[in-house]
């Protein structure tokens, strides 16, 4: 914490001996004397440990002179401030009062410090600068911050014969002549200005040379463009229809429900081979012996860009086809829609007439050859089917008369037998076992059922003997057996492909008596009334875009390889 300075306190004695004239001089005087001038920045305050302290002998005069020793003088106690250190409180608080920031005392503070100042509190910097003559807020330049050598103490020392900080009056009768020197600063924000305004105009040039060059590569062909669309292009109409390829219904030979199966769409295979036969060039030939394609589009009416010379080949005729008969195919709807465009509305409709003619004509044709296809496929299964089951049948028969027994009744049949024994001779060796168990056994019941056991095993074994014979060796009962069950499913295999053929052969007969394909229209072609081609603001804007990209592309280009050159 910083505390304001005090002034000096001086003792004075009253000198009894002096005339009251005198006396009242020297105090006078005295009084004048009291407040020296006060030295830059805090100084130490110096008072008397005791009031009564040894009076200062010698004071110094407003000029700076010196006195000699003072009269005495009755001795005045108490803290005097002087005239100056008050006008220096009134100033820092009208200094206090302009609302100053923080960051414009911190400055001041700074600048007070580089001019040798010793200030006691920021406000006081501003001060002590002001009456220095310096303005504390004045920008400086960079160079002005780099201070000579030796010019620290005069820095220090507070003179003010460097640069005038503030206005003051010039003396007239020097030369009053502008100066030829340019301050730096000047210079340097001159030439910016200069660079500033030669960027400007190479940018402004550049600009211009740009619109230049967009209206002569974009702009004059948009414009061409659409006063050919608007102006010269011949109208067009166009001429819409839809049709689909409906399925016949689902065939009585399908089962109980085959009546109840609904319509069906055609495959998409029928749909694309008649689009692509509407697309074709044998529908174009078609369509110009009959209606004459090729000199509707040749007439002198149609101006030269869509219009066809009376002399051109095929491969000609066939390119303004497919510009002018669209077909589109949809397979979430299986329909075909086809677009038709002629310089006539009734020839318009005339060709979608013709062309609807024809796609009949070839869907009735792909029906026919599949009908065909379908009964001689069912006819050539059915013939081998029945001639399969011939042949099973008559293996089975050769085979029952070459066994003339049934090989799985006598396989059967030793089976049985082999189990009834197996179970008696059990039985008889568990009740041998019982009398066996016996501390006295019966020795007739003994020997009797042991003859039981013997007889029963010895049996056991010829019927075993006789199965193994049975089953093993190629003309064995189980080989016959075999060949018995593999004829008898040859012929079930055999009956179950005959009824299959003749059912297929009864669908066959039942399709090839109706059509199975059939051509539904949709929508009708009806004559336009107003021209549907050419789209003149749309094809005017495709036009500025095509021609943009164009510019884009080459401009990009350009610069590229410009780079590539400079590098």
């Amino acid at each position: 914490m910083t505390t304001k300075p005090k002034a000096r306190k001086f003792r004075i004695k009253r000198n009894p001996q002096v005339p009251a004239s005198v006396e009242a001089s020297q105090s006078a005087s005295a009084e004048e004397s009291v407040e020296p001038r006060r030295p830059v920045g805090p100084q130490p305050v110096h008072r008397p440990a005791h009031p009564q302290a040894e009076p200062l002998q010698a004071s110094a005069k407003p000029d700076g002179s010196d006195q000699g020793p003072s009269p005495a003088a009755p001795p005045r106690e108490g803290e005097v401030e002087s005239a100056t250190e008050v006008s220096g409180e009134q100033d820092m608080d009208a200094i206090r009062r302009e609302g100053l920031t923080g960051r414009q005392l911190r400055m001041a503070r700074r600048v007070a410090q580089k001019h040798g100042l010793a200030p006691t509190s920021d406000f006081d910097a501003v001060r002590l600068l002001r009456a220095e003559g310096i303005d504390p807020f004045q920008r400086s330049n960079m160079l002005e911050l780099v201070v000579p050598q030796g010019g620290d103490s005069a820095a220090a020392n507070g003179s003010s014969q460097g640069r005038i900080q503030l206005p003051q009056t010039v003396p007239a009768g020097g030369r009053n002549m502008p100066s030829t020197e340019v301050n730096p600063m000047e210079r340097r924000m001159r030439e910016i200005s200069d660079i500033q305004a030669d960027i400007t105009r190479r940018r402004r040039r550049k600009m211009a040379l740009l619109v230049v060059r967009l209206l002569f590569f974009v702009g004059l062909p948009t414009i061409m463009g659409g006063y050919y669309f608007y102006k010269i292009a011949t109208p067009m109409y166009a001429t819409e229809s839809q049709f689909l390829i409906i399925q016949n219904e689902g065939s009585g030979g399908l089962g109980p429900l085959g009546g109840l199966l609904p319509t069906q769409f055609a495959n998409s295979a029928d749909s694309i081979a008649t689009q692509s036969y509407l697309q074709s060039k044998d529908a174009m030939l078609r369509l110009d012996r009959d209606v004459g394609f090729v000199s509707h589009f040749s007439q002198p009416d149609i101006d030269p860009i869509q219009r066809m010379d009376p002399e051109a080949s095929n491969e000609e005729a066939y390119k303004f086809y497919k510009k002018n008969v669209k077909i589109g195919y949809d397979p979430t709807e299986g329909m075909i829609r086809m677009e038709v465009i002629a310089a006539n509305p009734q020839v318009a409709a005339d060709y979608s007439e013709h062309l609807l003619d024809y796609a009949e004509e070839r869907v009735n044709g792909l029906s026919q050859q599949k009908r065909e296809d379908g009964m001689r496929d069912a006819r050539i299964a059915y013939e081998q089917t029945v001639t399969q089951r011939r042949e099973a049948q008559e293996d089975l028969i050769k085979l029952q008369i070459e066994n003339g027994v049934d090989p799985e009744a006598v396989i059967a049949s030793i089976r049985g037998q082999i189990t009834n024994y197996e179970t008696l001779l059990l039985e008889k060796e568990l009740e041998l076992a019982a009398l066996l168990d016996n501390p006295r056994p019966n020795r007739a019941k003994v020997d009797g059922v042991q003859g039981d056991v013997r007889r029963i095993g010895v049996q056991l074994d010829r019927l075993n003997e006789r199965m193994s014979n049975a089953t093993e060796g190629t003309n064995s009962l189980a080989q016959q057996a075999v060949a018995l069950q593999l004829a008898q499913a040859d012929l079930a295999a055999a009956d179950m492909a005959l009824q299959s053929s003749q059912t297929q052969m009864e669908q066959a007969r039942t399709e090839a008596q109706r059509q199975v394909r059939y051509l539904t229209i949709a929508v009708r072609p009806v004559a336009s009334q107003t021209a549907s081609y050419p789209r003149r603001f749309e094809n005017t804007i495709l036009t500025f875009l095509i021609f943009a990209g164009i510019y884009l592309m080459l401009s990009l280009t350009a610069s590229i390889l410009k780079e590539q050159v400079t590098k």
